[in-house]
C-alpha cells in the first residue's frame, strides 16, 4: 500500500501539468509558467530577433493560453505543446505585422554586447555561426528547429503546433537540420581557408 502512495506522489507534478478534465487550473498554469517561460521567451527571441517583441509575444502567448485553458484537450497535446503553438501564432502575427509596416531587419539588442564580454571568442563565433545558419533557413525551417529545441516538443507535438502530419514534421525537421549543419560546416571551412 505504501508503494502505491509513493507512486501517486511521484505522479503529482505530471498531473498538475495535465489535469484529467483537460482544463488548466491556476496551480497548473503557474507551474507551466515557471517551467516554460524562459523557453518560450528564448524561442520567440530566436524567431523574432527582437527582445522587446519577444517579451510582448511571450506575455500574449501566456494570456491566450490562460483564456483558452478550459478548452485544453490532453489527447491533442500537452499544455506545453499548446503553449508553443500559441507562441508560434503570436510570433507569426508579429512577423506579418512587421511586413505590413516596415521592411527593417531585426533590432540589435544592447544586452548582446554586455553578454559578449563575458563569453570566450570561440563561444561567440559558434553562436554567431548558428545564428547566421538559422537566419539562412526559411521561416518554416527556422520555426520547426526552434520549436524542437526551444520548445522541446516531440515530432507529434511539432505536427500539431504547425498543423501538419507527424511524418511531414519529421521530414521538415530533418531537412532543416541538414541545411543548418551544412551552413555551419561551410562557415567552418571558410574560417580554415
Amino acid at each position: 500500500m505504501s508503494g502505491l502512495v509513493s507512486s501517486a506522489d511521484e505522479q503529482a507534478p505530471r498531473r498538475a501539468l495535465r489535469p484529467p478534465q483537460g482544463s488548466l487550473d491556476a496551480g497548473a498554469f503557474e507551474a507551466l509558467f515557471k517551467e516554460c517561460a524562459a523557453d518560450v521567451h528564448g524561442y520567440l527571441i530566436s524567431l523574432l530577433g527582437d527582445v522587446a517583441s519577444a517579451e510582448d509575444a511571450t506575455a500574449l502567448a501566456f494570456e491566450r493560453l490562460y483564456r483558452s485553458r478550459a478548452r485544453l484537450d490532453n489527447r491533442r497535446g500537452t499544455p506545453r505543446a499548446w503553449l508553443f503553438a500559441i507562441a508560434r501564432n503570436a510570433a507569426l502575427d508579429e512577423l506579418r505585422r512587421r511586413r505590413r509596416t516596415s521592411s527593417h531587419g531585426p533590432v540589435d539588442d544592447p544586452a548582446d554586447d554586455r553578454r559578449a564580454s563575458d563569453e570566450t571568442l570561440e563561444d561567440l563565433q559558434r553562436r554567431a555561426t548558428v545564428r547566421d545558419a538559422l537566419a539562412s533557413l526559411s521561416l518554416r525551417e527556422r520555426e520547426i528547429v526552434l520549436l524542437k529545441f526551444h520548445g522541446q516538443l516531440s515530432n507529434s507535438e511539432l505536427a500539431r503546433a504547425m498543423g501538419i502530419s507527424e511524418s511531414n514534421a519529421g521530414t521538415r525537421l530533418h531537412r532543416a537540420l541538414t541545411r543548418l549543419r551544412a551552413h555551419c560546416a561551410e562557415v567552418a571551412r571558410e574560417e580554415v581557408a
